[in-house]
């Protein structure tokens, strides 16, 4: 029986892209400031305007509207900002987690940045495509028995015929099927793109900045939060735990299970599925503070994860 499987991927000036990269280019700028920043901001644009909401407690003083042009471009801005609730707050401060919450981390074998095949073609299809036109544009690739087997390109300000030779000239060096669906700017070439075309929010392109659609997530959004939010930290480790088990045991696969409850800093579960085979995990530290010491995790890195995913980008959670 055929194994057929897809995946997409969005280029870093989709409008959500966008989102996501304000909003850790604004936690980038608080924690160079102050590594301790307690930050979760979001960011919603379109259509000529970005608004900036969410809770801060820094001794940092940020300028958020300059970040915003600088990727955004000539937008009106407005922000709302507050300090962290005193009530999650004070579950923070004696190291537990801020929020409560499953994370999934996983690997496989399958491609050396440990990340399901369809997922790595369609991210670098769709960097091969943005290094020609450094636009909007998506990709999606849909692989049969470990080959391709179709493919969808849409790029702003891309003529179907050059886009169309460029992945072509992609795909001379990928596994494929002998005969291959090609898709080019299948509703026709378009002009209007990112903010001028449609809203972007953070935190909506969750399966493209996790695994792809085939592996399970477990917690909310990475981008804009500073790492006592096990969402992104504890997200981490689970990654880093699967790709360790892989490796120890030379496994086809391997997914791991952190959960939390809110105020508490050790885990309620810390599981790994070893090839099927579930195991408990052992030797690591998955407090907060013992996920964020060894994830080097309170210094400025954020916006670069939220181009082409937080997985298989050799950060340190992928070692």
């Amino acid at each position: 029986m055929s194994s057929y499987r897809t995946a997409e991927s969005v280029s870093p000036k989709h409008p959500d892209k966008l989102c996501d990269q304000i909003s850790d280019a604004v936690l980038d700028a608080y924690l160079t400031k102050d590594p301790h920043s307690r930050v979760a901001v979001e960011a919603i644009g379109g259509h000529g305007h970005v608004f900036v909401v969410g809770e801060v407690t820094s001794k940092a003083k940020v300028d958020i509207e300059p970040i915003v042009k600088r990727l955004a471009g000539k937008v009106d801005f407005r922000s709302q900002i507050v300090t962290q609730s005193p009530e999650i707050a004070g579950g923070v401060d004696t190291g537990g987690a801020g929020d409560q919450g499953v994370m999934v981390g996983y690997a496989t074998a399958e491609t050396m940045q440990y990340l399901p095949l369809e997922t790595i073609l369609s991210r670098q299809l769709n960097q091969y495509i943005f290094n020609k036109w450094p636009y909007d544009g998506k990709t999606q690739v849909t692989i049969k028995d470990g080959k391709i087997a179709a493919v969808v390109a849409s790029f702003q300000n891309a003529k179907s015929d050059e886009l169309n030779k460029t992945v072509m000239a992609w795909l001379e060096d990928q596994p494929k099927s002998k005969t291959i669906d090609v898709f080019i700017n299948p509703a026709g070439e378009w002009r209007q793109g990112g903010f001028e075309a449609d809203t972007g929010l953070t935190g909506r392109k969750l399966v493209i900045d996790n695994y792809g659609p085939q592996i399970p997530i477990g917690g909310g959004a990475f981008s804009g939060k500073d790492p006592s939010k096990v969402d992104r930290s504890a997200a981490y480790m689970a990654r880093r735990i699967a790709v360790d088990y892989l490796k120890k045991h030379k496994a086809k696969e391997a997914t791991c299970y952190l959960a939390y409850a809110i105020g508490i800093a050790e885990p309620v579960e810390a599981t790994v599925l070893i090839d099927g085979k579930q195991r408990v995990v052992s030797g690591y530290d998955l407090t907060p503070k013992g996920i964020i010491d060894f994830l080097d995790l309170l210094k400025p890195q954020y916006e670069p994860t939220a181009r082409y995913g937080h997985f298989g980008n050799s950060f340190t959670w992928d070692k």
